[in-house]
């Protein structure tokens, strides 16, 4: 029997059993697709979710939580160097007897905060005694010469009395008078008012006073101790006038200049830090350490800065700061660094008043003075919180949440 169908009836079977195949592999192929959106989204959710957690009051309160900013910080373009903390001449004073005597009462220990004029001690001396005496002595010799030299005036203007003795009385009136300027200068030199002396009114004790404020760095004397004016019996400083002391190299020097901000912690205590400005710029080297002294008024909060101190000092060359945190702030975890920022956690309602963080990558820069250089990957706005102390242990919790959901 003869085939009849023709050419182009097998051609269009031929297509449309093409066209079938390609439809069911399409179809295949979105359903495929459409899943692994799907598993990709719920991952992105997950991960999303593991960066994020919250702590209670009572947490934060345990692990001591503290907050801070991502600061601007200069700590690229500085000179690095060692310094000391110095307290100006005139800020410091040693506490002395004008007259010699010996300590009956001492009124300070080391550390003392003391007022300029402020009673410290009391001494006492029979020439204190003495001084008190000769000055009450020459007021009488005063009033009697004054008698002396009117009756010789009188006669010696009755052409009875001889020009001599009147001369001789206005001599001596006015020795008289000199000495009791010069007595009365000493007595008040004393602390004591000489117009309050009478006879029944002689001080035996006299009181040494602090020269200016200031805190007791050392003590000298004891009670029963002999002082005079070469041996003082304390010594006060007054720290509110503290500047720091560095010296640059001379390759240094072409980029400072006065205005310019040094950022600077103690050798002791890294951990704070302290900020001063450049006053003053020597002209000349400093000895034969070819370097030259630069002198930094300490600006903002001087507690615990105590003369003599030394100091790990920055100097900022140009005003190009970098975003920078404290060290505190940046926890390491599988090979990457991270901070924890305050943020509102959309994924809980609750009444506990939970604070809520979020971690943020971040790279690292340079440290300096408690700060480290950071640049977060994705960006932070301007006055967010950033944790600075307890980090670590919201890592931990964040970890743990993680281990248990899986």
């Amino acid at each position: 029997m003869k085939n009849n169908q023709s050419p182009y009836t097998l051609k269009a079977l031929l297509l449309l059993g093409l066209f079938c195949s390609l439809s069911v592999f399409y179809s295949c192929k979105s359903n495929s697709s459409s899943t692994e959106n799907k598993e990709q989204d719920n991952h992105e959710h997950e991960e999303e979710n593991s960066n994020k957690t919250s702590l209670t009051p009572d947490q934060m309160k345990s692990i001591q939580i503290a907050f801070g900013e991502i600061e601007d910080k200069n700590l690229t373009a500085t000179i690095k160097i060692n310094g000391k903390l110095k307290v100006p001449n005139n800020n410091k004073a040693n506490i002395t007897s004008m007259y010699g005597g010996v300590i009956q009462t001492l009124n300070i220990e080391v550390g003392s905060k003391v007022r300029k004029g402020q009673v410290i001690a009391t001494i006492s001396h029979p020439n204190i005694i003495q001084i008190q005496e000769e000055y009450l002595t020459i007021l009488s010799k005063i009033n009697f010469a004054e008698l002396e030299q009117q009756r010789q005036k009188d006669l010696n203007d009755g052409n009875v009395g001889a020009l001599k003795n009147l001369q001789n009385a206005d001599t001596e009136l006015k020795n008289l008078k000199i000495r009791k300027a010069s007595l009365y200068q000493q007595i008040q030199l004393m602390g004591i008012n000489p117009d309050r002396i009478d006879n029944t009114n002689v001080r035996r004790n006299i009181s040494i006073l602090s020269p200016i404020d200031g805190s007791v760095s050392n003590i000298y004397a004891k009670i029963g101790s002999y002082v005079d004016v070469s041996s003082p019996v304390a010594e006060v400083v007054n720290n509110s006038g503290i500047h720091l002391d560095v010296n640059v190299y001379e390759k240094d020097l072409p980029f400072l200049k006065i205005g310019q901000t040094v950022n600077f912690t103690l050798t002791n205590n890294p951990s704070v830090s302290y900020q001063a400005k450049i006053f003053s710029i020597s002209s000349a080297f400093e000895n034969e350490s070819k370097t030259i002294p630069i002198h930094c008024d300490v600006i903002g909060e001087k507690n615990g800065l105590i003369d003599g101190m030394n100091v790990t000092a920055l100097i900022d060359l140009n005003n190009a700061p970098t975003k920078a945190v404290k060290n505190g702030a940046i926890v390491e975890a599988d090979g990457k660094n991270y901070i924890f920022i305050v943020t509102e956690d959309k994924d809980k309602h609750n009444d506990a008043k939970e604070t809520a963080f979020e971690k943020i990558e971040v790279a690292k820069g340079v440290s300096e003075l408690g700060y480290t250089a950071v640049t977060p990957v994705k960006e932070i706005e301007k006055g967010t919180q950033v944790v600075v102390n307890g980090a670590f242990f919201i890592n931990a919790k964040m970890s743990d949440t993680g281990e248990h959901e899986h």
